[in-house]
């Protein structure tokens, strides 16, 4: 497997970078929880195999698409917590070209504001692509800590509908709302892409 040709994003706490065979041991982890897989489109834990092939989808969707979902480690201890990004879905009828910024964590992850901080990040990327001029999130109605992230990330209520067999709910948030400064994540918050961690 070829290294992912994807720009490497710093936060405060987080680094966000392509997809490498090492990953596929720790994704088949984190998606073998069944809580974690909970509101996710399958609905089920992945078996190992199924962690590998999506690892080699993700490092894919970015060759493919010139956006993705980047591996997301911390920064202190290196540990993968899981991913998140942007990507185009061809079955989202609503509007196929549509730019989605969605995540999927560890539990133990969970409660830490990653989604938030990382989610940040992934906004900021998206709106400084040629042509994006909004960005949508969909969830399960009753994914509550998701709903929370995307109203931190300023994305607000557009509608429900059903995808994938599963009744979703989809916020969104304009370039122009962006650019107001609607999501509460300060931009103290976001390291720019050159940014080096110091040592210690």
């Amino acid at each position: 497997m070829h290294p992912t040709p994807a720009p490497e994003l710093f936060t405060r706490r987080l680094r966000l970078r392509g997809w490498t065979e090492e990953d596929v041991e720790g994704w088949a982890r984190i998606t073998a929880n069944p809580e974690v897989m909970r509101y996710v489109s399958v609905r089920r834990p992945l078996t190992f195999e199924e962690a590998e092939a999506e690892v080699r989808r993700l490092g894919a969707t970015w060759r493919r698409q010139g956006i993705g979902h980047w591996a997301v480690e911390e920064l202190q201890g290196g540990l993968l917590v899981g991913r998140l990004g942007l990507e185009r879905h061809l079955d989202w009828e609503i509007d196929p070209n549509a730019v989605e910024v969605g995540w999927i964590l560890a539990q133990e992850a969970w409660g830490r504001g990653y989604a938030t901080e990382g989610g940040a990040a992934a906004l900021r990327f998206g709106f400084e692509m040629p042509g994006c001029d909004e960005i949508i999130s969909i969830t399960d109605p009753a994914n509550r800590a998701s709903l929370r992230v995307m109203r931190k990330l300023g994305l607000s209520y557009r509608g429900e509908t059903e995808w994938r067999g599963h009744g979703v709910v989809w916020y969104s948030t304009t370039l122009e709302a962006w650019r107001r400064g609607s999501a509460t994540v300060p931009p103290s918050e976001i390291r720019p892409p050159d940014y080096v961690p110091s040592e210690g």
